[in-house]
């Protein structure tokens, strides 16, 4: 192991932790993760609903999840920069989901979050949405996945020169 270079490790097949955003992802029985903390979507996976079916699932958006405070961080640099897509809390509070455009999860690689394809949308009335959908018929925006890259690593160092991090 070289000195100085971070090491990271992946904790399930993929590098997706399907813990990190159980209400993020669809539910489907051919899909469960080895961890057993949720479904994990598959791209192109047969049997999962389409864009605005029924169901709930939007399969157009991909999420990058990351800690609370990191996110909220990222939330308001980007609203700043008047960039910021949708954004959803966790259920139990701890992590933040942007919603990103699909495809995101096959490049992203950025230490101190996770990006996971597919998302779960919870109704536009839910407490959970940090930056709730917007417009006519509640539409969902995606975040720019280079533009929240750059907010995330912004926010990394504004929280860090803050004495709040490494997070």
């Amino acid at each position: 192991m070289a000195t100085g270079v971070p090491q990271y490790h992946r904790l399930v097949a993929g590098g997706v932790l399907a813990a990190a955003v159980p209400a993020l992802l669809p539910e489907s029985a051919d899909d469960r993760s080895p961890c057993g903390g949720g479904a994990v979507r598959r791209p192109g996976g047969a049997g999962l609903p389409a864009p605005g079916d029924a169901g709930g699932v939007v399969a157009a958006y991909d999420t990058v999840t990351v800690a609370l405070r990191h996110g909220l961080e990222a939330v308001d640099i980007l609203r700043l920069r008047r960039a910021c897509g949708a954004v959803l809390q966790s259920r139990n509070g701890s992590t933040v989901s942007f919603l990103v455009p699909a495809g995101t999860f096959e490049t992203w690689h950025l230490p101190g979050s996770s990006c996971t394809a597919g998302a779960l949308m919870p109704p536009a009335t839910d407490p959970r949405w940090v930056m709730p959908p917007t417009g006519a018929g509640l539409a969902v925006r995606p975040t720019d996945s280079w533009v929240l890259r750059s907010a995330l690593c912004e926010a990394a160092c504004t929280l860090t020169a803050g004495g709040l991090g490494p997070f």
